[in-house]
């Protein structure tokens, strides 16, 4: 069955009425900022697809790039520049000439929630556009889940019951998506917060990235 849903939201969506305000909240101080729902990065041909919770509001809302301009981005490029899946040099702005390769970046949720935290409903209304985006991949063999509520989403967005897939790092479930045969993989989030309590190494999320490498080849 074809999605008629398009896989990226429109940038002035308007589906989420606290989101939109906060947008616009944000965007009255920032008129220069990116203020949108943030398009996923990389290529249509990627064979993995890792999914974030949502844009920092200094991060993607500023820049229009997945997990660009904030810290948790710097762990995270240099993770998928240690196992090739980008090429040049990554600089934290959306102009640097970073290239993914095989590889995409999106969110649960596309637009910034106030305190990093989109509610249930927010979370619900935007699993549309990850249900389409994950069809739209036809070269899709990993998804690597960034944090619980990236990897709930993800979960029930592939029609699947929590318990039985219940998030944990470096968790490894066998999957079907889009008609293929998948693996999902999920990680602690790579915030500020969990690699400064130690939650999370660069050792710990690079064991994930390790996995997803030897499934996509």
């Amino acid at each position: 069955m074809t999605n008629m849903i398009p896989p990226e939201a429109p940038a002035d969506c308007p589906l989420c009425p606290r989101l939109v305000a906060y947008r616009e909240e944000v965007a009255e101080k920032h008129p220069d900022w990116f203020n949108g729902a943030v398009p996923s990065f990389g290529p249509e041909t990627a064979e993995l697809l890792i999914i974030g919770l949502a844009p920092g509001v200094t991060g993607a809302n500023r820049t229009g790039r997945p997990f660009t301009g904030d810290w948790a981005g710097d762990l995270l490029y240099a993770t998928i520049d240690k196992f090739g899946f980008s090429t040049g040099k990554f600089d934290a702005r959306p102009d640097d000439g970073l290239k993914l390769k095989r590889a995409m970046i999106t969110n649960a949720v596309r637009c910034v929630p106030p305190q990093n935290k989109p509610v249930g409903a927010e979370i619900n209304q935007c699993r549309q556009f990850l249900t389409a985006r994950i069809d739209a991949l036809p070269n899709l063999k990993a998804m690597v889940c960034l944090g619980k509520i990236s990897h709930d989403s993800t979960v029930r967005t592939l029609g699947l019951k929590l318990k039985d897939h219940p998030f944990g790092h470096g968790t490894h479930y066998d999957v079907e998506a889009g008609g293929r045969k998948v693996a999902l993989l999920s990680s602690y989030h790579c915030s500020r917060y969990n690699t400064n309590t130690g939650r999370l190494t660069a050792e710990m999320f690079e064991d994930v990235f390790a996995m997803a490498k030897k499934i996509t080849g």
